[in-house]
C-alpha cells in the first residue's frame, strides 16, 4: 500500500480526535474526548496518574478499540496512516539476555526501500556514536535505550512521532538531552510530536498545546494559559502539590521563608511558549 501524503499546515490537522470513548471490563477509562493537533506542532497529554493518558494514546494509534469515536491522522483513517507514524511506548519489555544487537534491532523496522546507511544516520541523529550499533540491546543504559527507540521510530521518516512518557528512567542530564532531540526533530524535520509527560517544566517550555485529561477532557490549549498554579489545581486535583512544586521550582519561582514555601500570587506569566517555527520541506 502506498504511503498517504502528509498534509501541510494549510491542510487538515495532524491528529483529529472526535468523541473518543474507551472502556475496559465495563469501566470507562476515556470518556468522549475530542481535540485536534496542528501539523508541525508539539503537543503533550498531561493529567494525574491513572487518568487514561496511555489508553488515549493507544486508542489514537488503533492499538486498543474504542467504544465510540473517530480518529484521523493527516485526514486519513488510522488503518491507512500507520506508515506515517513513529511510536515510542512507555516501556519496552524484553529479555535483556536475548542476543540482539542494536543494528539488528534497527533492521527490524527498516522499510525495504531505505538504504542500510539510513540506520547509521538515525543513530547519529539521536546523538549516539556508531559503535552503539554493535552493542547488545540489553547492555544499553536507560538513556541509550530510549535514544535507540527514538532512532527506530524515526527511521522511516514518520510525519507524526508519538511518545509515551519518553524520559521515564533517564537521569536529569540525559533527560535534557533527550528533549533537545525532540525539539530538533520538530524544528529541523517538521515532525509533528504528541507525547505523554509528567514533566510539567519540560511541557511548559517545549510544547505548543496541552491536552489536559482526567478520563475526560479537562482543558485544552497553550501551556502559557493553562499551566498556572490555579490551572494545575484544576487538572491534577489531589495530586496538585507534587506537580505544582515541580513546575514552580523548575522555573525559579520557589520562595523559602522559615522552611515554608510560599508562591507568588499570580503565575500566569511564568510559562513562556516556544515560538512556532515555519514548516520546512523534507
Amino acid at each position: 500500500m502506498p504511503r498517504p501524503s502528509p498534509k501541510t499546515n494549510s491542510g487538515p490537522s495532524a491528529i483529529s480526535v472526535v468523541g473518543c470513548t474507551v472502556s475496559f471490563s465495563g469501566q470507562r477509562v476515556v470518556s468522549d474526548v475530542s481535540f485536534s493537533i496542528p501539523s508541525g506542532s508539539v503537543a503533550a497529554i498531561i493529567g494525574p496518574n491513572g487518568s487514561g493518558k496511555t489508553t488515549l494514546v493507544k486508542a489514537i494509534l488503533g492499538l486498543v478499540p474504542m467504544d465510540s469515536g473517530q480518529v484521523r491522522i493527516f485526514d486519513h483513517p488510522i488503518a491507512d496512516a500507520h506508515p506515517m507514524i513513529g511510536y515510542v511506548p512507555q516501556h519496552l519489555d524484553f529479555d535483556r539476555r536475548f542476543p540482539i544487537t542494536v543494528a539488528e534491532f534497527m533492521e527490524l523496522a527498516r522499510h525495504r526501500h531505505l538504504e542500510r546507511e539510513k540506520i547509521d544516520e538515525m543513530i547519529d541523529e539521536v546523538g549516539l556514536p556508531d559503535s552503539t550499533l554493535k552493542k547488545q540491546l540489553g547492555q544499553l543504559s536507560g538513556g541509550q535505550l530510549q535514544r535507540v527507540l527514538i532512532a527506530q521510530a524515526i527511521l522511516n521518516n514518520p510525519d507524526l512521532l508519538v511518545l509515551d512518557e519518553p524520559a521515564s528512567g533517564i537521569d536529569i542530564v540525559g533527560e535534557k538531552a533527550f528533549y533537545d532531540i525532540i525539539r530538533h526533530l520538530n524544528r529541523e524535520h517538521d515532525t509533528t510530536v504528541l507525547m505523554v509527560s509528567h514533566e510539567l517544566s519540560v511541557v511548559s517550555k517545549l510544547v505548543d498545546t496541552v491536552v489536559c485529561l482526567n478520563h475526560k477532557m479537562i482543558c485544552f490549549g497553550p501551556p502559557k494559559k493553562l499551566l498556572t498554579v490555579k490551572g494545575i489545581g484544576r487538572i491534577f486535583g489531589d495530586q496538585t502539590q507534587t506537580f505544582e512544586h515541580d513546575l514552580i521550582q523548575s522555573l525559579g519561582h520557589v520562595h523559602v521563608h522559615d522552611s515554608a514555601h510560599s508562591h507568588a500570587a499570580d503565575h500566569d506569566d511564568i510559562v513562556k511558549k516556544r515560538p512556532v517555527t515555519k514548516k520546512k520541506k523534507r
